[in-house]
């Protein structure tokens, strides 16, 4: 007997099956459905995607709190880790790459985080909730920072201006420190990609207009993220910088506070997504089912796999999910057997959007992968671009420049290049290309790499004119730190392309389950990248450190070679960016069931009652 044929028969059966018992059921669900999406048309409210609200949410005015609520949440975030390096060397006496380390630990936790809130979001609590829990935990990271600050690390007042020392720290002081900043860690980390989301959901993407304002979101979300760092990076950078530590987190903390009551005020306009339950199960499931039926034959294309009939998914709140022919393996899970009449087990049958689930997270994995090498990239703004910047010449006349406010540059690069490629590099490209987006997600983190290397170079070649304007027994170079300003504007001309791209691939591939998880994958790639910074400064402090070698970042950077490793990171970038290309070249994008389909269905059906 041909299999491919026993295949179908089964599964047609099942179906005629589930059909027989739950019949009545399925009437009387047909029925009321009917007569619920009459009542809703009549009322003029939105019903899709697991969500009902009315027409009134939504759009372009719950999105601008949203943004508002981003921009002040990324000032009182970064008041703390912009500036978080010269703290811990200047007020706790640690020494460069510690420092480094540390921050790389701390910041690689911030965005480790943001796969803890997305998680919470999708499967429990919904972005709304999630939203606001994590943006309470921020506020009382940052009040206890305040409080640590003042009682127990600023001894005396006004130290840890570069001229003043601090006295050693209590045991107490130091546990309510790392406390605090870890809270602080938690709190951003888990609200950033909920955000991101829930924003995003303010737009119906059934709608073209709405579609395109949707990904026009993305890049002011991106705008506001780096407008609320601009004044974390002039004026509250300048205020600690002088030693006025505790003022600096004190703003953080108002800012957080201000940021919460907007988001509280903008409550009842919302458009709210249900949660999709728990992905993980969902996940395990299908690779349970596929390996079990191993030596199942799959139906070519697709034809005779289990799903659900009608336009309702087995995912609660989730679109279905069209099959694709990647990852045939997994195919097996949704394959009908004979003993899937007798015993039907979501543990040894899946429906074909269960599956194709499954696929679109393997499919994500390797491009994000590809984005770690990038973050690392990124993460030297935080660390050992401050430290670099910390010995050159930072004076303008009588003021001095603080190290770390020369991030401005990167944000202001951030901010120009948002606005060209929105207005002028999107129409243009968008006739040579065809692509009213102008370049795909996946063209644009290309790109992003590219600058990114650029940036890198840049960096070494700064380095290497430092070291040749260092003078005998002078601490700081004679250079000035304004040749840091072409590193800091690369890498902001490629966050536009590389972390815009990313939000807006990860949030559009995921699968309506798993929506936040998808853009909290972008700030879990500058976690690892973290993560990977300080592996890779522990590597090349091991490796440059044997006999009497000072290493490549030591204390005195006068007597390292830091210009090196930018230079190394800038040929590991170049082969990421070689697997990048091949891996974007193999990706399939999501092919969900559309809008429009399901509704010409109920219009054919509502044709057929009426004859």
């Amino acid at each position: 007997m041909d299999p491919l044929n026993t295949t179908n028969e089964i599964a047609l059966q099942v179906r005629q099956e589930t059909n027989r018992v739950g019949g009545s059921e399925a009437v009387n669900r047909d029925w009321h459905g009917n007569e619920e999406k009459k009542k809703k048309k009549m009322m003029g409210a939105f019903q899709f995607q697991g969500f009902i609200t009315g027409n009134a949410t939504g759009g372009w005015k719950s999105a601008s709190l949203l943004l508002a609520n981003q921009g002040l949440a990324t000032l009182a975030f970064f008041g703390v880790g912009v500036n978080l390096v010269l703290f811990l060397t200047r007020v706790l006496s640690q020494d460069n790459a510690n420092a480094a380390n540390s921050v790389s630990k701390w910041t690689g936790t911030v965005y480790l985080c943001s796969l803890i809130g997305a998680f919470l979001s999708d499967s429990y609590w919904g972005r709304y909730l999630t939203c606001a829990i994590f943006q309470v935990i921020l506020v009382l990271g940052l009040l206890l920072l305040s409080l640590s600050s003042w009682l127990f690390l600023i001894e005396p007042k006004g130290c840890g201006d570069r001229t003043t020392l601090c006295s050693p720290s209590s045991s107490v002081g130091l546990g309510v420190f790392y406390s605090s900043i870890y809270l602080v860690a938690f709190g951003y980390g888990g609200h950033q990609p909920t955000l991101a989301t829930l924003g995003a959901d303010q737009f119906d993407e059934t709608n073209p207009r709405e579609m395109n304002s949707k990904t026009v979101f993305f890049s002011y979300f991106y705008f506001a993220l780096n407008l609320g760092s601009l004044f974390s990076n002039t004026i509250l950078v300048y205020f600690e910088d002088s030693g006025k530590w505790t003022l600096g987190f004190l703003v953080s903390t108002g800012s957080a506070i201000i940021a919460l009551v907007i988001f509280l005020c903008g409550s009842s306009g919302y458009r709210h997504i249900k949660p999709c339950g728990n992905p993980l199960p969902r996940v395990a499931q299908v690779f349970v089912a596929a390996f079990r039926k191993w030596d199942v034959v799959v139906p070519e294309n697709g034809d005779g796999l289990y799903e659900l009939e009608g336009s309702e998914s087995a995912i609660k709140g989730s679109r279905k999910i069209l099959h694709s022919n990647e990852i045939e393996f997994l195919d097996k899970a949704a394959t009908m057997i004979e003993a899937d009449m007798v015993d039907p087990n979501p543990w040894r049958l899946c429906t074909v959007t269960q599956v194709e689930e499954a696929k679109c997270v393997i499919k994500m994995l390797p491009i994000w992968l590809c984005t770690i090498i990038y973050s690392v990239i990124f993460t030297q703004m935080a660390s050992l671009f401050v430290e670099q910047g910390d010995v050159m010449n930072r004076k303008i006349g009588n003021f001095e420049i603080p190290a770390a406010s020369m991030s401005a540059f990167d944000i202001f690069s951030v901010l120009l290049c948002t606005g060209i490629y929105r207005q002028i590099l999107v129409p243009i490209s968008g006739k040579l290309t065809g692509n009213p987006k102008g370049m795909s997600e996946l063209q644009r983190m290309g790109i992003g790499l590219i600058i990114g290397i650029a940036a890198m170079i840049a960096a070494g070649l700064t380095e290497l004119g430092r070291l040749r304007r260092v003078s005998p027994n002078e601490e700081a170079s004679s250079l000035s730190i304004f040749w840091q300003t072409p590193q800091y504007v690369l890498v902001g001309a490629s966050e536009v392309f590389m972390y815009v791209g990313q939000l807006e691939f990860f949030n559009g591939q995921a699968p309506d389950g798993i929506k936040s998880l998808g853009s909290s994958l972008c700030m879990a790639s500058i976690s690892l990248g973290n993560y990977v910074s300080s592996l890779l400064v522990n590597i090349v402090m091991g490796v440059t450190t044997r006999g009497d070698n000072p290493g490549w970042i030591p204390e005195d950077l006068n007597t390292g070679h830091l210009d090196r490793f930018y230079f190394l990171i800038a040929v590991l970038t170049v082969i990421d960016f070689v697997i990048y290309v091949f891996c974007a070249k193999w990706y399939k994008s999501i092919n969900l069931e559309s809008f429009e389909k399901e509704k010409d269905q109920e219009d054919g059906h509502a044709v057929d009652e009426g004859k």
